[in-house]
């Protein structure tokens, strides 16, 4: 039975020894950039389409194609870490989504920059997941509650940040190249990252018990399939009025989640390797920190979605003032996410509960100030922190405690786990929300849009409620 004596532990004191800072430095800020991809391109949308003078399908395949590739081979690329090595396929990721992006920031029509933003997506679904793992088996103790909390913190403000360096990118037209920038600023940093990540982060020495792992293609083919028929309609369904195929995919979704559950159930029993290991699955709180990231990425990416189209759609704002005024719910995210594991321990056990009712009633805040069709003055602000406080703490403290009690060997696993888990999460969010909001504009003017925004502000405090319940009712049983 391995053990984790053999692997490097650099939860030392930050005073004595610079590498656990270092690691988490480089991996967190890879993270970060590759989290940016998926939102920061939202904002420059407009400017794509003029430009390339792409089709409405060009423009939403532009936008979709990261993260469907993304969300189909994230589980693949948590595997192979696990198989051929942590920092290899990280470093391969990161190698990948680099020159990916300077790609797409010289492509030169709609074709070229929807297959590089694919070739992007898989990159990072490669360096993702290595992420957790790295964390997982290089910290131990306060160490690793600190990085998880860091972890949790740079995951949900990514969301938010891509939407303000979206805006602040193409609002400042460098050099008159418009939307380039959003992939081109990818390549100094991610370069800086190689070179950084080839000195800090440790050689891979796995076991043999972990490399001998198989692949389990017929698994990973199963669940790529599955997952791909239901992130496609998630994404192009109300683009497309919802037609007969995207129901028909949705179908064969779920025979193939049922077939991919079967066989691995059977390859368990045989003794095989099955994609997610059981005992992951039986960790405790594992399976009530994937309802609860489900419910906060949800109403996290619907809020953002649906608030960037009244802003940018009805109220005519710039990119970039429509990035900044998420600024505050990224600046307040990031912050209770670092310290909320300072707050006195009585109050611990409530927090996820307390944040997801702190973020329903910001939700219904944020549509009653712009419900009179206006742009709701400074009054906005202080609810989208509130919106940021609540978010983090239904967030942050769920996956922190969840992932706390991973064992080192089962990192690859429940990080390839959470991972889908939260974009799929996001994916569902913004089409159950999108088409709401999309369904209410029955015609041209604020006052239209205000209140399709105020009926979706109204559906994410219910959803947010929902997780709350779904909370306190688990914590009593």
């Amino acid at each position: 039975m391995t053990t984790t004596t053999t692997r490097p532990v650099l939860s030392k004191d930050p005073g004595t020894d610079n590498r656990p800072r270092a690691l988490l430095a480089v991996v967190l800020a890879a993270q970060f950039m590759a989290l940016l991809d998926v939102f920061i391109v939202n904002v420059a949308a407009p400017t794509i389409r003029t430009e390339l003078a792409a089709s409405g399908a060009g423009i939403q395949l532009v936008v979709a194609g990261y993260t469907i590739a993304y969300a189909v081979l994230l589980i693949t690329g948590a595997r192979l870490g696990d198989r051929l090595g942590h920092r290899r396929v990280y470093l391969a990721g990161l190698t990948v989504f680099t020159v990916a992006s300077l790609a797409c920031g010289l492509a030169a029509g709609t074709g070229q920059l929807i297959a590089f933003r694919v070739v992007q997506g898989a990159g990072s679904a490669l360096m993702i997941p290595q992420v957790l793992s790295l964390i997982q088996r290089n910290f131990t103790g306060e160490g690793r509650v600190r990085a998880l909390s860091a972890y949790s913190a740079v995951l949900a403000t990514g969301a938010a940040a891509g939407q303000v360096v979206g805006g602040v990118l193409v609002s400042a037209d460098l050099f008159g190249t418009g939307w380039r920038p959003v992939f081109l600023v990818n390549v100094p940093i991610g370069l800086a990252l190689l070179a950084l990540g080839a000195k800090v982060l440790p050689r891979d020495a796995g076991t043999g018990a972990e490399r001998s792992r198989s692949l389990d293609l017929p698994g990973l083919l199963l669940l790529a399939g599955s997952v791909t028929l239901l992130t496609v309609p998630l994404v192009l369904g109300q683009e497309k009025d919802w037609p007969l195929w995207t129901w028909l995919s949705f179908a064969g979704a779920l025979l193939l989640f049922a077939a991919f559950g079967t066989y691995e159930a059977g390859l368990a029993r045989r003794g095989g390797a099955p994609i997610v290991a059981p005992r992951v699955l039986r960790s405790p709180g594992i399976g009530r920190a994937v309802v609860r990231i489900v419910a906060v990425m949800a109403v996290n990416a619907g809020f953002l979605f649906t608030l960037t189209l009244h802003l940018q759609g009805a109220l005519g704002h710039s990119a970039l003032r429509t990035g900044l005024t998420f600024a505050p719910t990224a600046a307040v995210f990031g912050l209770v996410g670092l310290t909320w594991r300072r707050w006195p321990a009585r109050l611990q056990p409530f927090l996820v509960p307390a944040g997801f009712l702190l973020t329903a009633a910001s939700s219904v805040g944020v549509g009653a100030v712009l419900r009179d069709g206006g742009a709701g003055g400074w009054v906005l602000y202080p609810v989208l922190c509130a919106m940021g406080a609540g978010l983090a703490l239904a967030f942050s403290p769920a996956l922190t405690g969840a992932l706390a009690t991973v064992r080192p060997e089962d990192a690859a696993d429940a990080s390839g786990l959470l991972a889908t888990v939260t974009q799929l999460g996001q994916l569902i969010g913004v089409a159950a929300f999108g088409a709401l909001f999309l369904g209410r504009i029955t015609g041209p003017g604020a006052h239209v849009s205000a209140h399709a925004l105020w009926v979706c502000t109204l559906a994410l405090a219910a959803a947010a409620v929902l997780g709350a319940s779904a909370s306190l009712l688990r914590r009593r049983r």
